[in-house]
């Protein structure tokens, strides 16, 4: 290994603070007391606070694929991929303000529950639970190990898929045995983390090209020296530093991100299992609106701490990160078709001073761990409440939690399956990727969630329908779009229309076949049995009538008591009062590290009446209320600015930016 490969003792000191910090929060966590319980394992007890709620939302969303994705779109488009980043201004407030209360109202632990809760039966609550973990699998957890993994292989020239195992095996400790308790603190600790380390990027980069102005023109200018003769190949798009694009003429027009996008979002925001679960967990309505709130303005710094580094990262090294012929891509990176992806990579090591590499490798694992923790959390959730259950109706609060552990590692087994098929079809912007295959299979279920919570005339079958209609035409575009990928840049367009049809206008038409397919089953069936509105549609979130399904049901299988339950002694522990051997000492240890075994007086039971109305309270100091919905109006209107600012082409009409001298 050179010089540049090592890591130095300055690096390793860096890592070692890293893991230490990880280690003092999970340990915190462990000896929280009510991970033994269903709600304690997976929704924090429901005792967060608004910043640890905020941070860990935010630690959600910014994973891996940021280093990696949403720079390398910087370097290949421009700006135009923020749009992405500023959507969750108006959505983070529209699930909190909106969704949220339905979800708290109802009492439910997971999103596919309010569904069956809502409608009755099982078959919407397993297909949209399966949906989402195939969503996870294909979008989140592939990509962040395959991102993570090549940080490090062009960091330190590490195997890729060696160094996927080494990552998958730091988050199973946090996952396994803490928690969404651990997971939520690791989370922010996480935050502070990723925040510090990229601004430091930020402002190196800066200085590296001369400034905010100096780059619009370095950007236009960044040409490989070797391309295709006769060709736009290798030019920086005319479009580059304008947000929202020509409706016709580009890769990312505005009518179609307001009205397919946004809807396709409104499933990751709004009913995601792994956004929701975190707000599920805040002690009040108030927290978790704060907590949105905090988490929508962080959410706009990955614009100006990612996307825009990674425009930085072509002005300074256009042979490397914006080469065009297959031959210099493989030897800048190792990918023939194209390096936009290590756009972020290639500027740490250009400009990192030596000795500061392990202390960016701690912040992209840190990037990686909050994000794949949480997901591996989220899933496992939906899995032992959403699905188990069917299986195994009678399955104790210890096997539940057993299973959920299980399903983390099977999750992980079918992602590392699926990363060479990101491989092939990500055309080197994985952010892109990303949201295409979100805008395939998300509308649909955005759509019925909307639905479910705005009209109460809609039924079972409407939904179901709806959801298998989306799920139809959605596969279709999406195998068509796979099995087609786009053409190089000097090769002739061959996919047929409804291929280069714009991925986000395809979402809006998905979501529009979706809500018409459940408008007219619904009209024309039978309406919902009356007791499935109270308190699962936003106008009948305060209906105080006793539901039927809520009458109290021996043969129930999994019910928020059950869930606020801890383990019990006739359950797990010791009935009789005698010495214990070393393998029953080790079998405690183990079953309390791995939180299965906790003492009957950790929490409070769901029968004490005024914990239970706790759970399920939408109610607000009137104060707070009120400076919540201000600080709301605030944030609305820096989003409208910051769409607004960033749409207009910086460059006088007579400048060409390409020939301006800098």
């Amino acid at each position: 290994m050179t010089h540049s490969e090592t890591l130095l003792v300055w690096d390793y000191v860096a890592i070692i603070g890293y893991f230490s910090l990880n280690l003092l929060v999970g340990g915190y966590a462990l000896c929280r007391p009510n991970r033994g319980t269903i709600s304690g394992y997976f929704l924090a007890g429901r005792f967060m606070g608004w910043f640890p709620i905020g941070a860990s939302l935010m630690a959600t969303n910014i994973g891996s694929e940021h280093f990696i994705g949403l720079s390398g779109s910087g370097a290949a488009s421009g700006i135009g991929i923020g749009a992405f980043n500023f959507n969750p201004v108006f959505l983070l407030p529209l699930m909190c303000w909106v969704f949220l209360p339905v979800y708290i109202a109802s009492g439910v632990c997971t999103v596919p529950e309010y569904m069956k809760k809502r409608f009755g039966g099982q078959r919407i609550q397993m297909y949209l639970a399966f949906l989402s973990l195939l969503l996870y699998i294909f979008t989140k957890i592939s990509v962040d190990l395959y991102t993570g993994a090549i940080f490090i292989n062009q960091a330190l020239k590490w195997d890729i898929y060696g160094s996927m195992l080494a990552l998958l095996a730091l988050t199973a400790l946090f996952t396994v045995t803490g928690g969404l308790v651990a997971v939520i603190y690791s989370d922010t600790l996480q935050l502070f983390i990723m925040l510090g380390g990229a601004s430091f990027i930020m402002v190196r980069a800066f200085q590296e090209v001369g400034g905010y102005e100096a780059l619009q023109y370095k950007y236009m200018q960044a040409i490989p020296k070797l391309t295709y003769e006769n060709t736009t190949c290798g030019l920086p798009r005319d479009d580059a530093w304008i947000m929202l694009r020509h409706p016709v003429k580009s890769d990312l027009p505005w009518p179609a991100f307001i009205l397919g996008q946004t809807p396709a979002s409104i499933w990751y925001w709004c009913a995601d299992q792994v956004m929701i679960q975190r707000v599920l967990a805040a002690k009040s309505l108030s927290h978790a609106k704060g907590g949105t709130v905090f988490a929508a303005y962080i959410k706009i710094l990955p614009f100006f701490l990612f996307l825009i580094p990674g425009m930085i990262s072509r002005a300074l090294y256009p042979d490397d990160v914006a080469c065009v012929l297959p031959e210099e891509c493989m030897r800048a990176c190792g990918s023939r078709s194209s390096c936009f992806n290590s756009a972020y990579p290639r500027l740490l090591v250009g400009i990192l001073p030596v000795g500061f590499k392990g202390i960016m490798l701690a912040v992209i694992l840190a990037a990686l761990m909050s994000d794949l923790t949480s997901i591996f959390n989220s899933a496992s959730a939906m899995f032992t409440l959403d699905l188990w259950p069917f299986l195994r109706p009678k399955a104790g609060i210890k096997e539940l939690l057993i299973v959920g552990k299980v399903f983390s590692v099977v999750v992980v087994a079918l992602s590392v399956a699926w990363v060479p098929i990101i491989e092939k079809v990500q055309s080197g912007q994985l952010f892109v990727y990303i949201q295409r295959v979100g805008a395939y299979l998300a509308p649909p279920i955005a759509a019925v969630y909307l639905l479910a919570v705005f009209w109460k005339r809609m039924n079972e079958k409407g939904a179901f329908w709806a959801l298998m209609m989306g799920l139809f035409v959605g596969l279709i575009r999406l195998i068509l779009d796979f099995s087609h990928p786009p053409p190089s840049c000097n090769e002739d367009e061959y996919r047929p229309l409804v291929i280069q049809l714009n991925f986000m206008y395809f979402a809006m038409i998905l979501f529009w076949i979706t809500v018409l397919t459940a408008v007219v089953v619904s009209l024309f069936t039978e309406p919902p049995e009356s007791f499935r509105v109270i308190r699962t549609t936003y106008f009948t979130r305060l209906d105080e009538n006793i539901r039927d399904d809520e009458e109290p049901d021996v043969t129930s299988e999994i019910t928020l008591e059950d869930a606020m339950s801890p383990l019990t002694h006739d359950e797990e522990t010791i009935t009789e009062k005698k010495k214990e051997s070393h393998l029953q000492k080790a079998k405690r240890c183990y079953m309390w590290l791995c939180g299965l075994q906790v003492s009957q007086h950790s929490t409070k039971k769901l029968g004490e009446p005024d914990y239970k109305q706790a759970l399920i309270s939408l109610k607000e100091d009137p104060f707070v209320k009120k400076s919540l919905n201000i600080c709301l109006v605030i944030l609305l209107a820096v989003g409208v600015f910051l769409y607004t600012y960033f749409s207009v082409n910086p460059f006088p009409e007579n400048v060409n930016p390409r020939e301006h001298q800098v």
